[in-house]
């Protein structure tokens, strides 16, 4: 393909056109009649004198013209505007579809050749053509994450795409949209065609695109079946400054990929200089790295005082708007509780300010939550915006240019896992001095950076990795699954904790999920095909043999998805209570998950129900709601496509509640804790810890409707934050005893409850019995036994 028309060996476009039927070959086309972009989207044309001299003109350019970097969309003599007489003879044709520009290109394109990254184009594109690894550094708005793919399509465009299209990477799901969106609009092509993007739950591609934006677990999932991405010529790994596990994973297997595949370009991006680990990965020596200087910010003011940072925040936010100082601001706090908090604070408090200072609108910025930033950044005219957001969101904001205004804790809350305990404790700590220049660069040449902490303190001088203080049992097994498609061996930048990796390692042996050698068992490569936890997936399969696979595809689904229950105003606590005990369910809260999900359901059979007005009604999150609605969908499809039996619903009838139990315990039998004094102290088995159940459960103490049961299973300890168990329903020893393989009950340490249980496996023998055998080594025939699930 060329760069101003199409080449007569490229079918592809040609074909395109013929179909879009903006190339008759009989009679002209007056294209500046066209509408092919909309309102707003004017068809730029260039008059010439005849058709041959264009044609002689387009055909005179080749494709290496592409690999130097003077493309039509980059080249620094092109015309921007339709005033411009050097190029008044050329009708311009976008070279990835052969379709004419639209005005909005030019204007974007202007906007374009200001970012910073755009003075490192020739030596980005020299350096990926020479070299099958390039490493470039730049905060959020030097442009690398929109402008680095566009510059490698052009790259795979020279070679027509014989080694294949361009992926890149995202950590949210939202940024990959938001990203393909922006890049479509760059281009001048069409979003879901020629530019697309790959996010949990939803694709938006065809067989015509050739730029893809995917977040890394989706990428890490398509291996399982490509493991060497053949289909790809360039693998752009954004955000690489975040450790992320899956994206230090993708690194990892990307270093054996690029060994058996010499044609594959890497492109690694990051916010901050890369870590020298990460440059000597690929090649066991430093990597040259591109390093996009950005101007400081206006200023910087340090915080003299010790007040308590989070009110602090607040009196700034008020102070700013006061100040009547144009531009939004973006507040960095460190828990979603003070993120929810500070919106509720701050819509009380705008109430009371005089009207003559404009609107001040505070929007809460989750992570891991989409949905809440504004589009493409667009003006908000006299309303001051106040993002309320926290680590690791300081990228969202990229395509923000009225950031005027940036408030920084300093501090983060990162989740470290504790293998010998199987749950996760949480540390509020500095964030490091990477993270610290990312927000400070938000607020721009002419912005204020408030910083919450005296200038005189020590920030980390990097991002801890999450693969040394994440849970990685489904690393692990989707690790396992990788060495069967070919893949050996994974490149750790940092190695995972032994600890971790022991513990992970011996949960999927108690699921069954691995054979006598270590290998993967033929349970756990049906286990890996499932976008779920280990335990969840164990949990699904059981439900096949079970006849509940209806009931508990919902829960895996309600538990998957982000919670469905809002967090309402104070004064609306007593409100919410009531109506979710209307959904309550007697045998737990597994149980109250399918009573909601179905009442979501049948009000959305109703032609005249409103189901946002509902869900606002009872209190539930209507995107959680979808969210798991989807997850069911794609849950079912994979146990049809994988042949196994999908049940006809039973939930109400007493068999199908046992059975549904029965499929809990196999998959969670590991999470099971008796109530050892009757006044709510749970003793969980494994670890011999107490706990007590949530509040907002239904035997939680602000939920008195249900009676406290002796035996629980759970789905989640939380235990720096409120040592609670969330997500209880109640089971009896009798059904744990059945459930459970014998060779995890066996290494249970020892405790008056595994003397109960003993008692009930051994059929009722004595306490002195049940002590004895407890404490006796298992015999050689116990061990090997399995779940009873396999």
């Amino acid at each position: 393909m060329t760069v101003l028309g199409w080449a007569p060996t490229e079918p592809f476009t040609w074909l395109r056109l013929q179909r879009r039927s903006l190339l008759p070959s009989s009679k002209a086309v007056d294209l500046s009649k066209l509408n092919l972009y909309g309102p707003g989207h004017e068809v730029v044309v260039r008059k010439t004198e005849n058709s041959s001299e264009m044609d002689q003109h387009m055909l005179s350019l080749s494709g290496e013209y592409c690999l130097e970097g003077k493309s039509p969309c980059c080249s620094d003599s092109e015309t921007l505007s339709q005033g411009d007489k050097e190029y008044d003879d050329i009708l311009e044709l976008n070279q990835f579809d052969g379709l004419p520009y639209s005005s909005r290109f030019y204007k974007l394109l202007k906007e374009r050749k200001e970012l910073p990254v755009w003075r490192a184009k020739d030596e980005f594109m020299d350096s990926l053509t020479k070299g099958q690894f390039v490493v470039l550094s730049g905060f959020a708005k030097t442009g690398r994450s929109s402008q680095i793919p566009q510059w490698c399509a052009e790259f795979c465009l020279s070679v027509q795409f014989q080694h294949g299209m361009v992926v890149c990477t995202q950590i949210h799901p939202q940024q990959a949209v938001d990203l393909a969106l922006r890049v479509a609009d760059e281009m001048d092509i069409n979003i879901g065609h020629e530019v697309g993007y790959t996010i949990p739950l939803e694709t938006c591609c065809t067989g015509e695109t050739f730029l893809r934006y995917s977040t890394d677990d989706m990428l890490l999932r398509e291996m399982m079946s490509d493991p060497l991405l053949e289909r790809y010529g360039v693998v752009i790994v954004d955000q690489a400054h975040q450790r992320t596990v899956a994206t230090d994973v993708l690194l990892g297997l990307l270093k054996e990929v690029a060994l058996q595949r010499p044609e594959l370009r890497v492109v690694l991006l990051s916010a901050t200089k890369p870590d020298p680990k990460q440059l000597n990965l690929f090649t066991g020596s430093a990597l040259p790295a591109i390093h996009l200087e950005t101007p400081e910010v206006g200023e910087v003011v340090y915080s003299s005082t010790s007040d308590n940072y989070f009110c602090s925040a607040l009196r700034l936010v008020l102070e700013i708007h006061r100040s009547k100082e144009p531009g939004d601001v973006v507040v960095f706090l460190v828990t979603m509780q003070e993120i929810d908090l500070a919106h509720d604070l701050l819509c009380h408090e705008k109430r009371g300010l005089p009207p003559g200072l404009g609107e001040l609108l505070p929007i809460a910025v989750h992570p891991h939550q989409p949905g809440s930033l504004p589009m493409f950044g667009e003006e908000a005219g006299q309303t001051r915006r106040v993002f309320l957001t926290s680590s690791p969101n300081e990228d969202f904001f990229w395509a923000y240019s009225s950031i005027n205004f940036v408030i920084d804790a300093g501090v983060e809350k990162r989740y470290v896992y504790n293998p010998r305990i199987r749950t996760n404790s949480v540390i509020i700590q500095p964030i490091s001095s990477g993270q610290s220049e990312c927000r400070k660069q938000l607020a721009g040449p002419t912005g204020k950076c408030f910083r919450l902490y005296p200038k005189e303190r020590q920030l980390p001088a990097k991002i801890r990795p999450r693969i040394v203080e994440s849970d990685i049992t489904s690393t692990v097994l989707f690790l396992k699954r990788i060495e069967i498609a070919g893949l050996g061996h994974c490149h750790f930048i940092d190695r995972p904790d032994p600890g971790g990796l022991m513990q992970a390692l011996e949960e999927l042996d108690y699921l069954a999920a691995l054979d006598n050698d270590g290998n993967l068992s033929e349970m756990g490569i049906i286990m890996s095909e499932f976008p779920l936890e280990p335990q969840m997936a164990k949990t699904v399969l059981a439900s096949c043999e079970f006849d509940c696979v209806n009931e508990v595809v919902i829960i895996a689904a309600m538990l998957t998805a982000p919670s469905c229950f809002m967090v309402p105003a104070e004064e609306l606590k007593p409100e919410a209570a009531q109506c979710r005990m209307k959904f309550q369910h007697p045998e737990g809260d597994h149980f109250t998950l399918i009573n909601i999900f179905k009442a979501f359901k049948q009000c959305q059979q109703y032609e005249y129900c409103d189901e946002e007005k509902w869900c606002q009604d009872f209190f539930f999150n209507h995107t959680a709601l979808l969210t798991a609605d989807a997850l069911r969908t794609e849950l079912t499809d994979t146990l049809r496509r994988i042949e196994l039996p999908v049940s006809a619903p039973a939930f109400g009838c007493r068999g199908n509640t046992v059975n549904i139990k029965r499929a809990l315990l196999a998959g969670f039998f590991m999470q099971v804790a008796r109530d050892v004094d009757g006044s709510g102290n749970y003793f969980i088995l494994t670890h011999k810890h107490v706990a007590q159940i949530h509040p907002m459960s239904g035997y939680g103490a602000k939920s008195p409707k249900l009676g406290l049961p002796e035996w629980v299973l759970f789905h989640e300890h939380t235990f720096s934050e409120d040592n609670c168990l969330r997500t209880v329903t109640h089971i009896t020893p009798e059904e744990f005893v059945q459930m459970t393989p014998q060779y995890f009950f066996y290494n249970l340490p020892s405790s008056e409850s595994k003397d109960l249980l003993q008692n009930i496996l051994n059929g009722g023998g004595s306490q002195n019995e049940n002590k004895r055998s407890s404490n006796e080594e298992p015999q050689e025939d116990q061990t090997s036994d399995r779940c009873v699930i396999q």
